[in-house]
């Protein structure tokens, strides 16, 4: 394990004003409750603000709002943006614990010829890279991955494990595919024909941009004919489909277990709950919240939050429309009771 950190160390390299000793040794990051004395935390719901009192955290990142309070216990480091302060925290001490992946070529690993690999590129054990295909500097293709022929790896991008890159498919620089993504099967495409179907050959590929996560087991099918397009930044998690040739717009983030079917078009800085459904050929506009298990069943061309399975609509008319449906027992029997005195009355 690497030696302890400094927090003096850590706001050089991040930022934010120094409350305390910067000699304060840290060892691990730590939610409040768990901390210990060589602990760094962070406070960053107001909801919690009881536990600065109770933590044992060497050091805490808090808010300005925050910052009289935290001092007066110990160390602190206040920031504007506590949770985004911790979140590059995570990836400076993930830099620092995780050893560099070592340039080369695994002796066990198959470049067919015409292939392209950086010389600073690592391949790992029983990789194989594709004929024509092109591997950045930098990038990393875990072990028994696949880069097909005429694929492309961007910059300091990194395919964990077991993740297939089929041919002709490009990721941008500083992507991550965890263990288990298939980046370029076949869509879902076929043509009845007398009670059987009849395979559409899928003649695209698919694009993705800079800066992107795709969550351990997520498949993003290859066009029919153009392209499948996830544009810069976007985040997916795990166990999601992706139908052929969606088009996913830049920083969009989608949590686990969303299906996506083929067409459809989801804006800019869109988010999408788990286990949300889109159908195909739709359109999502830029700035859409989707919430967890909703059906989208059209369109959706104005900004704002949408939840429901029946029918989903707008976040604010679904809630009162459930709100509603949760009464709906007892507005009957009041219904109920109402006709039987109307029909006693003479």
């Amino acid at each position: 394990m690497p030696a302890p950190a400094r927090l003096g160390e850590i706001v050089a390299a991040l930022g934010g004003e120094l409350r305390g000793d910067g000699e304060v040794a840290i060892s691990r990051l730590a939610p409040l409750e768990s901390a210990d004395a060589g602990s760094l935390s962070f406070l960053a719901n107001p909801r919690y603000a009881a536990q600065l009192a109770t933590t044992l955290a060497a050091a805490v990142i808090v808010a300005p709002a925050f910052a009289d309070a935290a001092a007066a216990r110990g160390a602190a480091v206040v920031s504007p943006e506590p949770y985004l302060y911790f979140a590059r925290l995570t990836q400076w001490w993930a830099a620092r614990q995780r050893p560099a992946a070592a340039a080369g070529v695994h002796p066990s690993a198959v470049i067919e010829p015409g292939a392209r690999v950086h010389p600073s590129a690592s391949i790992g054990p029983l990789v194989v890279i594709g004929a024509g295909a092109e591997i950045a500097a930098g990038a990393v293709i875990g072990a028994h991955g696949i880069v097909g022929a005429g694929a492309m790896v961007g910059e300091g991008t990194r395919l964990h494990p077991r993740v297939t890159l089929a041919d002709h498919c490009r990721i941008g620089a500083r992507g991550i595919l965890h263990s288990g993504a298939v980046i370029g099967a076949d869509g879902f495409g076929f043509a009845p024909s007398q009670g059987r179907w009849e395979k559409i050959e899928q003649l695209g590929a698919v694009r993705i941009g800079d800066d992107v996560e795709i969550g351990a087991n997520t498949c993003i099918d290859r066009g029919a004919l153009d392209d499948t397009l996830i544009e810069d930044g976007v985040k997916l998690d795990n166990l999601i489909q992706v139908g052929h040739n969606v088009r996913i717009g830049a920083y969009t983030a989608i949590a686990g277990c969303v299906g996506i079917a083929g067409s459809a078009r989801i804006g800019r800085h869109c988010t999408v709950g788990g286990a949300a459904i889109i159908l195909g050929h739709l359109e999502v506009v830029d700035h859409v919240h989707i919430s967890a298990g909703t059906a989208v069943t059209r369109s959706i061309r104005k900004p704002g939050t949408y939840s429901g399975l029946f029918p989903f609509d707008d976040n604010a008319s679904w809630e009162k429309n459930a709100a509603t449906l949760r009464q709906l027992y007892s507005l009957r029997d009041r219904l109920r009771a109402l006709e039987r005195r109307q029909a006693q009355q003479p």
